[in-house]
């Protein structure tokens, strides 16, 4: 996205340490980490069994790991804690969440928290009135000259109540009658009281119908409001309770009612409220429904009963399911989500929405919180040489990168500077995940554009529970019961580092992508009306679209593509011939190919196109969607197409027409490098990845001509002046950069930076041998003895204490300077399960903790050297032993643990995991 302001370029690059005061060097400015910039974590209050000296030493534990914030999100409780629970919005809840409040202002974090516990939104102040809506319609026939007197009833299976709203006959010869106002109707008495509470007789009685065919035959149709009868997904004390219904803006008024005296006084100490992903099932319906229909669609969905219920794949139940779905994704974003963000914004805080799952337009529901926000589920591919995929630890990932574009494309487009993540949900099985597993998840979420990751997620665990702690049934568990917190806070740094620069500056996508989601709304779907897009489910809605080739096309090419809605285009500008909307200026708008397309969203893009505006059309609309005047609509949009055909003049190769427009890609993803791009005040910023197999050293091409460029590592926050060869439209930047690693490319209109090291070996890789002293440091269930090696194997070996072993050992070996004189060596650790901190002579080096586990160690000494590197495992072996033993840990309510395919979780069949410094470990001069 270009934005035209003017002003110093100013990027912050970031020191290691909070305390670091601001420094100005020439165009850099060295600024502390800010908590926003640090990853935040979802907090589980199992019970919210939470006390004061535990709040205040997790949060503690946190702040000194690099977490900036927390989502506090109550859940079910732990067996034998009940007489801690304490209930949801209680005054001791409360209380506890205002020492929480205080204590991470004092640490300069922030709180977020769930407007409900577990999920979806409900709990006990939702009545059966208020509460999440089905439509029911019973149907039945009736013989011409047939005289009924029978009541209407919703059908025997359903448990709930329903309201009967209308009764519709529609006759052979295609006469249609509402027969409602002959019905003797008792009105339904809506149970009041709390979910807890048994309800009363609610079923509606005398719902009598006394009436005869005189005509013809009759179909009757009996519409009911129904009740889907879901309840709070992993609810908390005090917090069971009914789903409320997201459709309804008087539903959610009545919800938020203990909220509205709960954040009286509490303005603005809530950084942001979560709405989590939309996993409110069979919810298509709310009372008025059909008055809204009319309102929206034009026409009365009530004489179109027979098509809106079809079971048969033809084009009239379509359009009329369409209209359907498109109301339901009105209703959604205009009394819910808008509501919700309204409502939050006036208590001075912010909203954080999980809009994927929801059966409405992702672009427009995510642009309507503050924050919009996307989630990673199980673990993706990489071509990395050596990292480790395990088929019996993982399950397949759902982080398809034109998925994630949708939450951040709505915040560009919409100018909002925070896309946000669930991040590492069930990356491996539980206490299986490696910290250098997490790495290239998220560098694949950066270089999709979220900038403001969450964990998912630490569990509350406190002292008084024994190891492992309390656990939240989905990994992973970033905690101090977790071995790998040994070494978390490397990770967090680089995810600190990293997104302290993605933060800054505006988004530089030039592309917009229109989303055709009528045709989607425009299918048979199996006849559903409920149309959800799920993350799990994108077979069913996105593969194998003209919108999701075109934009994998162009983004293999190395263009940078944002999504964009109807709603969005009726909002779109054209200044100087670019396309302006809320968020910024785009170069360009693709429409791919799609068969439906209202009619004024054509005549909007006509408009802009006339206006100057590059809009490349690969095809053009077959029709309009939806069933109101359709035949009119359509013999509108083929006079639109006929009379403006010179300009739209659609054309199958997108990335000719853009090049041709001079509108360039970049190039560099040629050789395999992975790249997002920002801008500020005309200078950019590169974020490149590695994640293929072999190492990247060349002159790589950015399209801006005329530049320096800063190179800068955000894991070992180094930075200096690349090798640059220069010229009107490109710079060629020299970088290195072996599988898995990462840099930012900065520009600038002159070198500021000392000179950037390109650091070479200058003979083979030497091998360090001898014997290497091993001496366990802390961890569980005890520590086994010393031991000594020539042979780096996994310390599972050694003994059966080290094979039950979870912890951290040190590997220290003594050896003797090669002869070959270096200003630098480079030590790899080889096989590292799975981190380790290192020391050279008594000089700490630092943490290596993910592929390629590799150093740079400076210069070594005549002579003997000393290496000590200290090594932490995951927690696996620890766990297999206690269950081995038939030690039971596993005391949570409800789902309790599972492993990563929701069965039944049993370590006892886990072999041990390999641990320890595996090697081979060697060292490399440079120069």
């Amino acid at each position: 996205m270009m934005r035209t302001k003017s002003g110093i370029f100013l990027l912050l690059v970031l020191t290691f340490c909070l305390e670091t005061s601001a420094q100005t060097v020439s165009n850099f400015r060295l600024q502390e980490i800010k908590n926003t910039n640090q990853p935040w974590t979802r907090w589980w209050w199992m019970g919210s069994a939470v006390d004061k000296p535990n709040l205040k030493k997790t949060l503690n534990d946190f702040h000194k790991a690099g977490i900036g914030g927390v989502e506090i999100t109550p859940i079910y409780g732990v067996k034998g804690e009940e007489n801690n629970f304490i209930d949801f919005l209680s005054p001791k809840w409360l209380d506890m969440l205002d020492y929480t409040i205080h204590i991470s202002d004092s640490l300069h974090m922030q709180v977020d928290m769930v407007l409900g516990t577990g999920w979806p939104y409900g709990g006990a102040q939702v009545t059966l009135e208020n509460a999440a809506t089905k439509l029911l319609i019973e149907k039945f026939e009736v013989k011409k000259g047939e005289k009924i007197n029978r009541e209407i009833l919703p059908g025997k299976n359903e448990k709930n109540p329903a309201e009967l709203l209308y009764v519709i006959a529609c006759g052979e010869n295609g006469t249609i009658l509402d027969l409602t106002k002959e019905i003797k109707q008792k009105k339904i008495d809506w149970q009041k009281s709390k979910i807890e509470n048994k309800n009363t007789e609610t079923v509606v009685k005398n719902n009598q119908l006394d009436w005869k065919a005189t005509k013809t035959n009759y179909t009757i149709y009996a519409v009911f409001s129904g009740k889907t009868g879901q309840k709070v997904k992993r609810a908390a004390p005090g917090g069971n309770g009914f789903t409320v219904d997201h459709y309804s803006e008087t539903a959610f008024n009545e919800y938020v009612q203990p909220f509205n005296e709960v954040f009286k006084g509490r303005e603005g100490k809530i950084r942001a409220i979560f709405n989590d992903s939309y996993e409110v099932y069979g919810t298509d319906f709310t009372p008025d429904f059909f008055e809204e229909f009319l309102k929206r669609r034009g026409y009365d969905l009530k004489k179109h009963l027979p098509d809106l219920i079809s079971t048969t794949d033809n084009e009239k139940g379509n359009r009329i399911k369409a209209d359907y779905r498109e109301t339901i994704s009105d209703l959604l974003l205009n009394r819910f989500d808008k509501t919700w963000t309204a409502w939050a914004n006036s208590k001075k805080m912010k909203t954080k929405l999980q809009a994927h799952g929801s059966p409405g337009n992702l672009i427009d529901l995510y642009a309507s919180a503050d924050i919009p926000e996307c989630e990673t589920f199980g673990s993706m591919p990489y071509d990395i040489p050596g990292f480790r995929r395990e088929a019996d630890d993982i399950r397949q990932g759902d982080a398809d990168p034109v998925m994630l574009k949708f939450s951040s494309s709505a915040a560009h487009i919409a100018g909002k500077p925070l896309v946000s993540s669930e991040t590492f949900t069930w990356l491996r099985d539980h206490f299986k995940t490696a910290l250098s597993q997490c790495k290239p998840e998220v560098e694949d979420l950066f270089l999709n554009g979220v900038n403001h990751t969450f964990l998912h997620g630490s569990t509350y665990s406190p002292d008084r529970a024994k190891w492992p702690g309390w656990k939240f049934y989905a990994s992973v568990n970033f905690n101090t019961n977790n071995t790998i917190w040994e070494d978390v806070p490397a990770l967090f740094s680089y995810i600190a580092n990293c997104q302290s620069l993605l933060q800054q500056g505006n988004p530089d996508n030039e592309i917009l992508m229109y989303w055709p989601i009528y045709d989607a709304w425009n299918k048979y779907n199996e006849g559903s009306l409920f149309l959800q897009f799920k993350i799990h489910s994108l077979n069913e809605w996105l593969y194998h679209t003209s919108f999701y080739d075109t934009t994998k096309e162009l983004m293999g090419k190395g263009y940078s593509v944002d999504f964009i809605s109807d709603q969005f285009i009726a909002e779109a500008k054209v200044e100087n011939g670019f396309l302006v909307v809320p968020g910024g200026t785009f170069k360009a708008m693709v429409i791919p190919e799609s068969k439906n397309m209202p009619l004024q969203t054509l005549q909007k893009l006509i408009e802009l196109k006339k206006a100057g505006a590059n809009i490349i059309f690969k095809g053009l609309p077959e029709t309009v969607p939806g069933y109101f005047e359709l035949e009119k609509q359509n013999k509108e949009l083929q006079q639109l197409i006929t009379s403006n055909s010179t300009i739209l003049n659609p054309k199958s190769d997108v990335a000719a027409q853009l090049a041709n427009s001079s509108i360039l890609p970049e190039t560099l993803v040629n050789t395999g490098l992975k790249f997002i791009r920002r801008t500020l005040d005309g200078e950019k910023l590169y974020y490149i990845v590695n994640h293929t197999s072999k190492t990247i050293d060349q002159m790589i091409p950015i399209q801006i001509g005329q530049k320096e460029v800063v190179l800068f590592d955000p894991l070992t926050k180094i930075s200096g002046n690349a090798q640059v060869e220069k010229s009107a439209n490109q710079t060629l930047v020299k970088v290195k950069l072996e599988p898995g690693q990462s840099l930012f490319l900065i520009t600038e209109k002159s070198a500021t930076q000392s000179k950037w090291n390109y650091w070479n070996p200058i003979s083979e890789p030497i091998t360090l041998n001898g014997k290497w002293q091993i001496d366990f440091d802390k961890g569980g269930p005890e520590l086994p003895p010393s031991a000594t090696t020539e042979n780096l194997e996994s310390w599972t070996k050694l003994s059966p204490q080290a094979e039950a072993f979870s912890g951290s050992a040190t590997y220290t070996l003594t050896f003797n300077a090669p002869k070959n004189k270096a200003e630098n060596w480079s030590l790899n650790l080889g096989n590292v399960r799975e981190s380790a901190k290192v020391w050279l002579n008594g000089t700490y080096i630092g943490t290596a903790w993910s592929v390629p586990y590799k150093l740079n160690i400076g210069k070594l000494k005549s002579g003997k050297n000393e290496l000590k590197i200290q090594v932490t495992n995951l927690a696996a072996n620890r766990v297999r032993d206690m269950e081995l033993k038939g030690q039971e840990w596993k005391i949570f309510y409800e789902i309790n643990m599972v492993d990563k395919d929701y069965k039944k979780f049993d370590a006892t069949k886990w072999n041990p995991t390999p641990s320890g410094l595996l090697g081979p470990v060697t060292i490399t001069p440079l120069q």
